[in-house]
Parts: structure tokens; sequence; C-alpha cells
């Protein structure tokens, strides 16, 4: 019991020490030990990348689910060491509610057949932001919080231990600056100088060991940093192959779409796989096509939605072609389009009525419209 209250007592002087001397350094009052430069660019390292990794975590939460309400509930099922309850997407929710619609209204009607293409289409988008959604968490976020809830607190823990070494290292040498200037006074013996020289000695040996930890976990930042870089390259894969997959389905879906409309309404021309969002090009599809030499017109070429395009009245414009490369692989809707394959030079031309973001190609003996969004035109 007298042990104890012994080191309760010794507890709160060291407790008290410190205070002061904090409180004093504040004011000007207390010479404080600094540390090296090296070791303060290193604990400015270590900051800024605890705040930018909370602010990329977060953020990136956001991303992966903008829904605050669903992300507190995720919070608390971790913190609860409990498994996050599968969750419908939004794009599986729509799929379902179009999926009903099309059964209330009529499957076999033209509107229920196209909800039904639509749902599925959804439903393979919304399995596909599952997919990135599960894979981003485990290779992106999980990597990003393990730094935050284990290495950085050790390292924080050590450099609040660091702090507390510094103090009492400078409380120590203003002790024994005070006794020095006392025996200066011949008012105090010569063993309390001793003693406070002892202290100090005792103090820098703890404050030296505590630095050199703590400078070692903080240098372990920059391996902290090659393990960031790696899950960003994973975030970056999984986000790809994420949008590849949404690209996909969407060009299937208006595929499918555009047969269905030509059948619906028939002697309109409809762009069976002009992509609503196509792949980067070099250039965009107004700047090629007004670039692009334009011929006299040709019938068959009127605005869509007045005739078919009949390829065998097409020439080449007298103003001269281009050579194009072809960016990705194409695969032609139906016989007013050229089928294309990666990286194979083509001659492209563009003709009055034609929509923008296409133009005429040619290739060998066979030519048809081509997407402008696959090509790179070639000076």
């Amino acid at each position: 019991m007298d042990f104890n209250m012994k080191k309760l007592a010794s507890d709160a002087g060291i407790f008290f020490t410190r205070a002061v001397q904090f409180t004093e350094e504040k004011f000007g009052q207390a010479e404080r030990t600094e540390l090296d430069a090296h070791f303060e660019n290193l604990l400015a390292r270590a900051d800024s990348t605890k705040n930018w990794t909370e602010k990329i975590l977060r953020q990136t939460e956001v991303l992966l689910q903008p829904n605050p309400s669903a992300r507190v509930e995720e919070f608390l099922y971790e913190k609860l060491d409990r498994k996050v309850p599968s969750r419908v997407t939004n794009g599986e929710l729509l799929a379902q509610y179009m999926a009903e619609a099309a059964s209330e209204l009529g499957p076999t009607t033209p509107y229920g057949k196209t909800l039904i293409k639509v749902a599925e289409a959804e439903k393979r988008l919304g399995a596909a932001e599952r997919d990135f959604i599960h894979t981003a968490s485990i290779n992106f976020l999980t990597p990003l919080r393990n730094f935050l809830e284990g290495d950085w607190k050790t390292i924080s823990k050590e450099r609040r231990l660091l702090q507390n070494r510094r103090l009492d290292l400078d409380a120590c040498k203003a002790r024994l600056k005070k006794a020095k200037a006392a025996e200066a006074k011949a008012t105090l013996w010569n063993d309390e100088v001793d003693k406070a020289e002892q202290e100090l000695r005792v103090a820098q040996t703890e404050f030296d060991r505590q630095a050199e930890v703590t400078r070692l976990l903080l240098e372990g930042i920059s391996s902290t940093h090659v393990n960031h870089l790696r899950c960003l390259h994973e975030f970056v894969e999984s986000q790809t192959t994420y949008y590849a997959q949404c690209y996909r389905h969407m060009l299937d879906l208006q595929k499918q779409l555009g047969s269905s409309q030509g059948a619906i309404f028939p002697g309109t021309f409809v762009g069976t796989t002009e992509p609503a969002s196509p792949p980067l090009s070099s250039a965009s599809p107004t700047t090629a096509a007004a670039t692009m030499p334009v011929g006299p017109s040709v019938a068959g070429l009127a605005p869509p939605g007045e005739a078919a395009l009949r390829l065998e009245e097409v020439t080449p414009p007298a103003s001269g072609t281009r050579k194009a490369r072809v960016l990705y692989d194409y695969e032609a809707a139906d016989s007013s389009e050229l089928a294309l394959l990666a990286d194979e030079l083509i001659t492209v031309y563009s003709l009055p009525g034609m929509d923008p973001d296409w133009l005429i190609g040619e290739r060998g003996n066979k030519k048809g419209k081509v997407p402008v969004t696959y090509l790179e035109l070639l000076s």
C-alpha cells in the first residue's frame, strides 16, 4: 500500500515537472532541446503522410459508397467485428424495378421487351460495381486503414514518449543550472550538484534511446509509401476493369436496342453501335470530322432518319482522303459498317450529311461506316 502511494506521488511529481517545463518553454522562460533538421523532416513527412492518407481514405469511401448512412452502418459493423451484410447496388435495384414493370405492363410489348433488356444490362452493371467495391475495399482501403490504426498509432505513442523524455531532459538541465548557480553563491553543497549531474546523464541516455526508436519508426514511412504505391496501382487496375466492363455491357445493350428500334421503326437509319461514351481518341469526333476532306453529296447519305446508306454509290471525295490507325477492335453491327482490327491502317473520308461521329472507311475493296472515336487520324 505504501509502495503504491509512493509511486503515485512520484508519477504526480514527474507530471508536474513536465507541465512546468512545458509552460515555461511556451512563455520563453526555459531553454528547450531542439531536434536535428533530419529528424524534423522525418516528423513533417510522417504528419503529411498521415493527413493525406486520412483524406484519401475518406474520399475513396465516399466514392465507393455515396450514401452517408450506409457508410456509418458499415463503420459500426467493422467496429463490432461483425460481417457487413450484403447490400443491393443501385443498378441491381433499378434492374429489379424495370423487370417488375415489364412483367406488369406486358413483357411481349415493345416497351416491355426493352425494359427487360435494359434490366438485364443494369443487373450486370450492378454486379460489376459490387465486384469493384469489394476489390477496392480489400486492396486499397484496408491497407490505408491498417496504417492509420496500426503503424500510425505506434508512431504517435513513441512520439509522445519522446516528448516526455525531452521535457525530463530539459528539466534536468534547468535544475543543474540552478544548482551550479547556487553553488557559486556557496549556498548549496557539492553533492546536490553531483546529484543534478547524475539525473541529467540518466535523462540524456533515456532521451537518446527514445529518439533512436522514434527515428527508426519515422524512417519506416518510406516503406509505407512503397506499400501504398502498390495498393494504388491495384486500385487503378480494379477501377479500369470496372469501367471496361460497364462500357462493354452498355455497348452490347446499345446494339440490342438499335436492332430492336430498327424493327419497330422500319425505314429509319439507326446508328446501332455509336458509343455513348467511346474510348478516348487523339482527336474528338467534331475536330476529326472538321479536318476530313468532304466530297459532293451522295444519294443515301441524307440526314439520319431519311434514308439508308447505299455503299455502292459512295466514292472518295475529289479533295482527297486521309489515313487512320485503328485504336481498338470494332465489330460491325450491320452491312453498312466496316469491322476494324486494332493497329491496322485504313483510308477514311467524310461526306455531307453524315453524323459527325462517323466516317467512311476503306480497306482494300471493302468499305463502310466507322466510328471516329476508334481512330487516330494520321497527317
